[in-house]
Order: C-alpha cells, then structure tokens, then sequence
C-alpha cells in the first residue's frame, strides 16, 4: 500500500488479465511517479503483510470505531478512491499510481476484482482504500485519510469484512510505520509464495453486501482481540 523500496523492476504492457495472473504468482504492477508514462513489474524480496487475527487497535482508535465517526460503504466512489490515493497531498509529495494504473483498475473495479472500503462524513469522501479480491487473497493497493483516522478506520472495517468471508490473507506489498502501527509484519518471499498459494485454494468473494449485524460481530472481535 505505499512506495517500493529494494525492488528490481522490469518494464511492461499491461492488461487486466496479465494483471491478474501477476498477482496470482506474487507480483505487482507500479509507476515509479504519478506522471511518469511506464509501468513496472514489482517482486519484493520481503513482503508486508497483516495477519487477519493480529491487527493492533489503540484504545482512542477502538472508541472511535465504536462510535461510528464515519459512515461505511463499499464500491460506490472507485473513482474518488484512486484519484485522492494518486494526489500529492502535503505529507505525501508523490505516489506510483499514474493514468495506466488508474486505467487499468478502473477496468477492474468494472470487472469486480477491485474493491473499495470508504469513510464518509456528511456526504463527502474523507478516507479509504482500494485492492485486488482475488480467491481468499486480498491484495492491498493504497489508501488516503482527510480525517483523522478515516484510513485506520477503513482498514479495520476491511479486515473484519475478510474475516467474515473466509479470506486467508491481506498482502499490503511493503510495510510502513503506520501500517506497522496497525500490525503489519515483513515476511520472506518464499514465506508469502506458500501463504498465497493457499489463499487461492480458497473460493470465496469480497461480499459488499453482508449483514451489517453479523459485521458488527466481526468488528467487535477485532476491538476485543478475539479472533486470535
């Protein structure tokens, strides 16, 4: 969900379906900048990953969850998810999402393999995320808060719906402190290769329109640390 770093690129034409089968051996597509034309092949040596049972919530962030700071929707503003994730903001001087990536997903959202978890506030967009559902794996692209918390926020309602639908596995493709924060871990290539392998094993789909008690459930779980 961030920038590479250690990585050894290779250039590439993409389309949805090469994408796809990218993600499916353990590889990425990314922009080394948001206006720079290319696209790259990405295999990091070591890979971010967030167990689905062992995300972090501090205190303050549990109450906010708890009181409903934001309203939750899935898969209704792609377009405003990957444009505010692809903008320069003031403590993010550049990102690796360029037109061909925006293109690119775009097709996919079409398709139904990327999804959206969104912070809403009086009608207006002000956090979230987007990434690859593929099988019992979900791949995590980027994510943008212009709220306190609202990508914090959206990351747990995303983990509680993952839990829900019996994935295996939330790859974050490199870890920062902020998502080390939240309980992002580095494992080895040969490490998540294995994890991957098996999350593909699963059929199951990113379900948007799920009981919102049963979610709640899931949520409460993850504030309580019971899904360890």
């Amino acid at each position: 969900m961030t920038n590479p770093k250690n990585v050894s690129p290779k250039q590439i034409k993409l389309t949805p379906e090469i994408i796809l089968q990218a993600y499916s051996v353990g590889i990425f597509p990314m922009a080394k900048s948001r206006h720079d034309n290319e696209l790259f092949w990405v295999d990091p040596e070591l890979r971010g990953v967030i167990p689905l049972d062992g995300l972090l919530v501090s205190r303050s962030l549990k109450k906010q969850v708890r009181h409903n700071k934001f309203n939750i929707r899935y898969n209704t503003d792609f377009k405003g998810i990957i444009m505010r994730c692809a903008e320069q903001t003031k403590g993010r001087h550049e990102t690796w999402i360029n037109d061909k990536i925006i293109a690119l997903y775009t097709q996919l959202f079409k398709e139904g393999y990327v999804q959206t978890v969104e912070c809403w506030q009086d009608e207006e967009l002000v956090g979230g995320l987007y990434g690859i559902s593929l099988k019992g794996a979900f791949f995590g692209e980027s994510m943008f808060s212009h709220e306190s918390n609202a990508s914090k926020i959206a990351l747990i309602h995303l983990i509680a719906r993952l839990n829900e639908d019996g994935f295996a596995l939330l790859d974050t493709q490199f870890t920062t402190d902020h998502l080390i924060s939240l309980g992002a871990i580095e494992i080895s290539r040969s490490n998540y290769l294995d994890q991957l392998d098996k999350a593909l094993l699963i059929n199951t789909k990113f379900n948007t329109h799920g009981s919102e008690l049963s979610h709640q459930i899931y949520i409460e779980k993850l504030l309580s640390n019971k899904l360890r």
